[in-house]
């Protein structure tokens, strides 16, 4: 077997496989169909300061070879999390790491604060594509201004492996990208969901109730190759490359695109197994090639 472990700045992952935040729950969800501790690293549900409902129903649309979802982040807060989830899944062995959504700076720092206090968390990803409420809704992801804000400030207390998650819906995502890595960044993954909208053609009303939604599944995977390879040429931080990886042939060559590890998302709804299909046929490509370790293809892309 090829040697499988890669490293996100010092978190050592066993194997490149991960899995995309709110399509793997805490974990505990999947482990009636695979042993969750042979994935490189979970990531777990988006996680806000304050507890919240989310956005009404309907929120979520399929779409040709993918899916809108507008779920809104829902969750039971911080402190549910730390107090009634964290001890639940402590002791998997495997990284469990927290995604951090806010929608002012000051829920950012801290959310990481209590985060950064878990000694089982030994990273947290940043969502920066939430709405900056004092900003007028716009994204902090969206601009550097925005993004350098928001990094620098969590930066300044979290202690432990930052990913920092980029939005595809700028206009160039290197730009982004540079700005998180500069202000602190161990880390980027990319990409969040691609803004997209659904429409009932009988009803002449849209599908979701906030008309429009974040689209995954295997349509955005050529866009974000595109956005992982352009990264790639432009910082020098490890990248997590996800959207639309749907088998290992898929995985692959976001690894040879630049990506240390990737991401499964919307793949875990279909099968629920996928993470380690994907795993072992990273491990029989390696082996195919004469490659012995996931280290060689990083990056390979002849061009």
């Amino acid at each position: 077997m090829a040697q499988l472990n890669v490293n996100i700045g010092s978190l050592a992952l066993k194997n490149p496989v991960m899995t995309a935040s709110g399509t793997f729950g805490y974990g505990e969800e999947f482990a009636d169909f695979i042993d969750i501790s042979q994935i490189g690293g979970i990531i777990v549900k988006g996680t806000t300061l304050h507890h919240r409902e989310g956005n009404p129903y309907p929120r979520m649309a399929e779409t040709p070879m993918g899916m809108l979802n507008a779920v809104g982040l829902q969750n039971k807060g911080a402190e549910y999390f730390v107090n009634e989830i964290y001890p639940r899944i402590k002791d998997i062995d495997t990284n469990m790491i927290v995604n951090v959504s806010g929608s002012a700076i000051e829920d950012y720092v801290r959310t990481a604060e209590i985060i950064n206090e878990l000694d089982h968390i030994p990273a947290i990803e940043l969502n920066i594509s939430c709405p900056n409420v004092k900003q007028g809704g716009m994204a902090f992801g969206v601009t550097c201004t925005g993004a350098a804000e928001v990094v620098k400030a969590v930066r300044s207390v979290y202690k432990k492996t930052l990913i920092v998650k980029l939005s595809p819906n700028v206009t160039d995502i290197t730009e982004i990208a540079r700005a998180a890595e500069a202000n602190g960044a161990d880390s980027v993954s990319l990409i969040n969901t691609l803004l997209g909208m659904a429409i009932d053609a009988e009803r002449r009303r849209p599908i979701l109730s906030t008309v429009t939604g974040g689209m995954s599944g295997a349509a955005v995977k050529p866009i974000a190759l595109r956005m992982v390879w352009q990264v790639y040429k432009s910082v020098k931080i490890p990248i997590i490359g996800l959207g639309g990886i749907s088998n290992w042939k898929d995985a692959v060559e976001f690894m040879l695109a630049g990506a240390t590890a990737i991401q499964i998302g919307t793949a875990n709804f279909i099968d629920p197994t996928i993470t380690l299909k994907v795993r072992d046929g990273i491990n029989d490509y390696l082996d195919r090639h004469g490659y012995n370790s996931a280290h060689d293809i990083i990056g390979a892309l002849e061009v």
